[in-house]
């Protein structure tokens, strides 16, 4: 299977992670984009790496985010050395922050079972959390503090990923993919505009648009874009060195001023407006969780979309026929699990036993609650 040819349909980052741990072991790989690599959900988040923050509890889900974030240092330094990209991974730590009594109790029920599992996590009175964060609200009665949930900038992420995949012998290829070709009960290549290219195995990374796809055996509703709106607010100086989140959203601050602030969670189908209501609630969260943002510029707004699934969880792994596999359905946790599912899927097409047990990912699952 090393010489073998792989079509990796999708160019984002998840496509351009399975084809760059494909060539490094000596695979053929071509990534198939539709447009830029990289252009859509990649580019449009926000790039936070907190499974503490995101995670409902423990299980199958929480356990691999957990993985994926402990390989992000060397995954940053991977790709500095490959293409002289620095990704901006910040191990910054990161503050949820309660403003009433219900919320706060929601924050030390997360602190107590992330105790019980040797995590680190520490819950904060308001004064405490606003020694750490001068500029929080007053208002905040609490939080719980996650000092290993970090961040990077997914931008950069793209960047490099893109780079180092093409650096290592990756080609690239625009052009619409309207299906898998099968033959004798197997994938065997793609419809590209018409052209059928052929392969020993086909990787549909095609993120939100994975369901139209035809032969993938993604059901219509399997996957779904969700919306999601981003603003960009630019501060002279840093006014967090944390990531902060509430129950309503994030304010993301990058080293250089910039707050990334987000976001939005619509079923709309594929449009990818940006609304005056939208941008209000942003807005809104953004000022509770801190008011000293108000005279700060909107130097940005955009969207994008999160591929959704039904039971928040991915697809990764063997799909439904040989030569078929699945790296989709990361929702809002792409960017955090970008290493680890490269370093999986590659596993999988090349026929070695994956370091992680992905029955819980697999295409045929049955219904499961994220964990």
């Amino acid at each position: 299977m090393r010489t073998s040819d792989v079509l990796v349909v999708g160019g984002g980052l998840m496509g351009c992670g399975i084809a760059l741990r494909l060539r490094q072991a000596g695979a053929r790989v071509t990534v198939l984009e539709r447009s830029i690599p990289g252009a859509e959900a990649s580019s449009a988040a926000a790039g936070i790496l907190a499974p503490q923050w995101e995670s409902d509890g423990p299980g199958p889900f929480f356990e691999l985010c957990l993985r994926s974030r402990a390989l992000y240092g060397s995954f940053a330094a991977e790709l500095r050395e490959l293409t002289g990209v620095d990704i901006a991974y910040r191990p910054c730590g990161l503050l949820r922050i309660a403003f009433d009594e219900a919320d706060l109790h929601h924050v030390e029920s997360t602190v107590g079972w992330q105790h019980g599992m040797g995590l680190r996590a520490v819950l904060l009175d308001g004064q405490a959390a606003r020694e750490l964060e001068p500029h929080l609200s007053p208002k905040a009665l609490g939080a719980a503090h996650f000092p290993d949930d970090h961040q990077v900038d997914n931008r950069l992420l793209v960047r490099a990923l893109t780079m180092a995949a093409a650096r290592v012998g990756t080609t690239f290829r625009s052009g619409h993919v309207s299906g898998i070709v099968h033959e004798g009960g197997r994938a065997v290549g793609v419809d590209l505009d018409g052209e059928v290219l052929r392969a020993d195995a086909v990787v549909l990374a095609a993120g939100s648009w994975s369901s139209l796809v035809q032969g993938a055996g993604v059901a219509a509703q399997a996957v779904k874009p969700a919306r999601g709106q981003m603003i960009q607010l630019q501060t002279r100086l840093p006014l967090l060195e944390r990531v902060v989140t509430s129950a309503k959203g994030y304010l993301v601050p990058r080293a250089d001023g910039r707050i990334i602030a987000g976001s939005t969670m619509e079923h709309v189908g594929f449009d990818k407006q940006v609304t005056a209501a939208g941008l209000a609630r942003i807005l809104d969260m953004a000022l509770e969780l801190c008011p000293d943002l108000g005279p700060a510029p909107v130097t940005e707004t955009w969207a994008g979309f999160r591929p959704w699934t039904r039971d928040a969880l991915p697809y990764i792994g063997e799909g439904p026929v040989p030569g078929l596999f699945l790296a989709t359905g990361h929702f809002r946790n792409g960017i955090l699990l970008t290493p680890i599912t490269a370093k999986l899927v590659a596993q999988a097409v090349l026929g070695e036993k994956p370091s992680v047990d992905l029955t819980p990912f697999r295409y045929d699952r049955a219904p499961l609650t994220r964990g």
